[in-house]
């Protein structure tokens, strides 16, 4: 076995119930225990939270296809709409840090789910101490959430999730140059996604192979990237 797939095979795979195959790692297997739990859940609502890109949605989008859940827009949440819900899945609400929201209506729904005995999947990417969120009675139903969250990737994790970005750009990078780029770079999911397709454009243009020196120069062109006004 070549020592590039080892890198993949270490690190079980979900299955593809979404854009992408979900990588487990240190840093997202307290989320996957979650989903896997279902339905034998110790609370009825469960909050995953944890930055861009990390898998919240596909994790959420697992659940879907386990429950039966629906997904709720938070931007159309209304009294009427509650109302209208057919609650014998779970209902599923995406991103609450990010947008405002009806909170009267948020906090007739988390009631309900309490009453009737349905589950709700939340997701965000910081805790609910963090939101934007002014009724008191809510805020505090959302500070007592149970929190699964899902940290920054760990070596392993990004190592994997670039060799199956460089893959899927039928890509051949060497182990030594995929260690060299995870201690380097920045240390999440959408880096990885935004590195692998520069060094794709890259080595496409110029013809180069992809060495270390190569990746250097890719790495330091992103980081002059962010850094710029």
């Amino acid at each position: 076995m070549k020592m590039s797939e080892q890198l993949v095979l270490d690190l079980p795979y979900r299955p593809a119930l979404g854009a992408d195959d979900f990588l487990v790692s240190s840093c997202n297997a307290a989320a996957v225990d979650l989903i896997d739990a279902w339905p034998e859940w110790p609370h009825h609502i469960h909050l995953i939270e944890g930055p861009s890109g990390c898998g919240k949605s596909h994790l959420a989008n697992v659940w879907r296809h386990k429950s039966g859940a629906q997904i709720v827009d938070v931007l159309q949440l209304s009294a009427r709409k509650v109302a209208e819900l057919d609650f014998e899945g779970g209902v599923i609400l995406e991103d609450l840090d990010r947008t405002a929201f009806d909170e009267q209506s948020l906090f007739h729904l988390l009631n309900l789910s309490r009453e009737r005995g349905f589950c709700i999947l939340v997701t965000a990417r910081v805790p609910p101490g963090r939101w934007s969120v002014q009724l008191p009675d809510l805020i505090s139903r959302l500070r007592a959430l149970p929190v699964s969250t899902i940290g920054g990737p760990d070596d392993a994790l990004l190592s994997a999730v670039l060799l199956k970005h460089f893959s899927d750009r039928q890509l051949n990078v060497e182990p030594q140059v995929l260690k060299f780029m995870t201690t380097r770079m920045v240390r999440s999911m959408e880096a990885a996604h935004d590195l692998a397709a520069a060094i794709d454009h890259a080595a496409l243009s110029t013809g180069r192979k992809i060495t270390r020196q190569f990746a250097g120069e890719i790495l330091e062109r992103l980081q002059r990237d962010e850094e710029r006004p």
